[in-house]
């Protein structure tokens, strides 16, 4: 009788997914039972102790939670990181508040009490003939205050037509621009500069919007604004009784700077090595770093809710609530970010592991992308060599395709979700094609039929999912 493989199960001390190829000839049901007792043997003496699989376990585990507890300071550490050492960064996160209407409308505000408090009615009289100031000031005994409101609206006219141009985007730029050393100097604690920390609250001097103002003022007929001096007033970022030990807690993430993320990858990185099984290992790592980055995403809306409810009652909500979403826009894109990379590689690890459910969808893939490229040899199309390549290296390349997609995300200035779903998409597609170009060597193109495909597992290497 032809001898014929059985797959005999290993006992209870090892898991579903472990069986024992025993080969049967004419034997007896005896030395059957026999040949089976002594591979399994033979299989429990090569499995490390018990004991040593629990440490290995624990530490394991123990490196993937200081992962997870990690990866919120590791985002907002390459936030702080980024807005020090890049002033394009810094400038692209504050630049879309010179668009906003709420900002536009506060900027106007407090631009023109600046203003204002150059301009008394007083000061009018300067500008009138000695021989008529009597006359005049009898007038403005009772006419003051309307010119004062008529003044002031002139003012704010005038000031909200300059920050809802397009010449404002530009002016608003080289205010963040020169304030971006100022900024540096805030994180790290040093202060002064055109960013300014006053006790409770981080501000931003306004002085080029007002030169911009006063030059405005006197092109549309007041003179009188070209002897204002050089004003400094300050528009307020943030204001919360927080500030101080955010800038203490930003102080140490600047310093620790780049080693942090390097510190969550690598007791990540320790903790699948370290794994008796890496590929669950895998997962449990990605999922509870997106986590971890879920709740700090999380953290931020409640902070949010928490911030506008403590402003004084003169701050306009509107203009904060904008300042704050601006703040924050790059840490909810990094949240994101981590978010669709930790699924994606969860779900990576999982389709390449040995689970039912798992070996179904690749089953499923091969059959469907096999059926596609049979079909279209079927019309003529000959893989030839390259099929026959591809079969011999398919794994190679399939690691390779995953060696690309891992270094251009890494080289990437600033990944974001959308980022990582298109390497993503972009990668299966790779694997797709090697999985069409995969002709093994029992199919035969060349007699009009090819031939029935292999079974699962056998005759065909699985490229990484």
């Amino acid at each position: 009788m032809a001898a014929r493989p059985v797959l005999v199960s290993a006992g209870e001390h090892l898991t579903d997914d472990h069986f024992l190829a025993v080969a049967m000839t004419d034997e007896t049901p005896n030395e059957r039972e026999l040949a089976a007792l002594r591979a399994r043997v033979a299989t429990l003496e090569t499995r490390p102790p018990r004991g040593r699989h629990r440490a290995r376990s624990f530490f394991a585990a123990v490196l993937i939670v200081l992962a997870a507890i990690l990866t919120p300071l590791a985002v907002v550490a390459s936030w702080s990181r980024s807005q020090v050492t890049d002033t394009d960064r810094f400038v692209s996160t504050l630049a879309p508040l010179g668009s906003d209407p709420a900002v536009q409308g506060a900027v106007a505000h407090r631009v023109t009490d600046a203003v204002m408090k150059q301009l008394p009615i007083s000061d009018l009289l300067n500008e009138v003939a000695p021989a008529d100031r009597p006359v005049l000031d009898a007038a403005l005994g009772k006419l003051g205050p309307a010119l004062t409101d008529g003044l002031t609206g002139f003012v704010h006219d005038q000031t909200l037509r300059l920050v809802q141009s397009d010449a404002f985007a530009g002016i608003w730029e080289t205010v963040l621009r020169d304030a971006h050393a100022a900024f540096t100097k805030v994180l790290t604690g040093q202060g002064g500069g055109a960013v300014q920390v006053k006790g409770d609250t981080v501000t931003l001097d306004l002085a080029p919007v007002i030169a911009r103002v006063k030059d405005r003022l006197v092109a549309n007929g007041l003179g009188l604004a070209a002897k204002i001096p050089d004003v400094h007033t300050d528009f307020v970022l943030v204001q919360s009784e927080a500030v101080k030990k955010a800038q203490t807690g930003l102080r140490l993430l600047d310093l620790a700077g780049f080693w942090v993320p390097v510190l969550a990858v690598a007791c990540a990185v320790g903790g699948i090595l370290l794994a008796v099984r890496h590929r669950r290992a895998t997962v449990w790592a990605a999922l509870g770093m997106a986590f971890a980055a879920g709740l700090l995403g999380i953290g931020l809306s409640v902070f949010r809710a928490l911030y506008l409810d403590k402003l004084p009652a003169d701050v306009d909500q509107a203009a904060a609530m904008a300042v704050y979403d601006t703040l924050v826009r790059y840490l909810r894109a990094a949240v994101r970010m981590l978010l669709a990379l930790g699924i994606v590689i969860a779900l990576a690890a999982w389709l390449t592991g040995p689970g039912r459910r798992a070996g179904w969808v690749r089953q499923l893939w091969q059959a469907g992308l096999g059926a596609v490229r049979r079909a279209a040899e079927g019309l003529g199309m000959r893989l030839g060599p390259v099929g026959r390549f591809v079969h011999r290296r398919k794994a190679w390349l399939g690691w390779g395709a995953v060696a690309v997609a891992a270094v251009v995300l890494l080289t990437w200035g600033y990944p974001t979700a959308p980022v990582v779903l298109w390497i993503a998409v972009v990668l299966l597609a790779a694997l797709a094609v090697l999985e069409f170009l995969d002709t093994p060597a029992d199919e035969h193109p060349s007699e009009g039929r090819p031939a029935d495909p292999p079974p699962s597992g056998e005759g065909r290497k699985a490229a990484p999912a």
